[in-house]
């Protein structure tokens, strides 16, 4: 398990103050907390960290109009988690405008999201709507579990599952040639 070394502060506003931390992630700001506080922006942003695309194809694969499309994909590149590519030539001769996420995004720690309002149940949404897009037969693996821990347990336990994600991450460009897999990790207390 690796410690991380002293938060580093910057001097901005507190909205959109960067707080670096030692294993070379970063606290989200509120400014993107917000933005990532909606389970469609959050699938943009994980369409778009897969391949380019413009608004057009996005509202197509996302069964949605255009102009809803539009307004999250500009709440994303108004915080610089998805950022506009060169403009290219469609299959129709028109001009288009594709967007990918950002770099920086599989740095951030999204901690700070939880407190913002949606900022906890969008992923969980996101994630909701994208299994029930690839059907139930697409579950590879499942385990629910109940387990008594302390704060520093729960932390230690986090910590230690995150740092695996993170292993994985690190090398998935040279993995593009295999199947996308998706999921998420929710640690949470249970109601009394």
């Amino acid at each position: 398990m690796s410690k991380r070394s002293p938060i580093k502060r910057s001097r901005q506003p507190a909205d959109e103050r960067v707080v670096q931390l030692g294993d070379g992630r970063r606290l989200t700001t509120i400014a993107e907390a917000k933005a990532m506080a909606h389970p469609l922006r959050l699938r943009i942003l994980r369409m778009c960290s897969m391949q380019e695309l413009t608004n057009k194809q996005l509202a197509d694969k996302l069964d949605r109009d255009p102009g809803t499309v539009l307004y999250h994909v500009r709440q994303l590149t108004d915080v610089g988690l998805l950022e506009t590519t060169a403009v290219r030539t469609g299959e129709s001769g028109a001009l288009e405008k594709p967007y990918r996420a950002t770099d920086h995004l599989r740095l951030l720690e999204s901690t700070p999201a939880l407190s913002v309002p949606g900022g906890a149940l969008a992923p969980i949404q996101a994630f909701q709507e994208e299994l029930a897009e690839a059907g139930p037969e697409s579950v590879e693996k499942m385990s629910r579990m109940v387990l008594h821990l302390s704060p520093d347990e729960a932390e230690a336990l986090a910590t230690r599952l995150v740092a695996i994600f993170d292993e994985y991450a690190a090398s998935d460009h040279e993995r593009l040639d295999r199947p996308a897999h998706g999921g998420i990790f929710v640690l949470h207390r249970l109601a009394e």
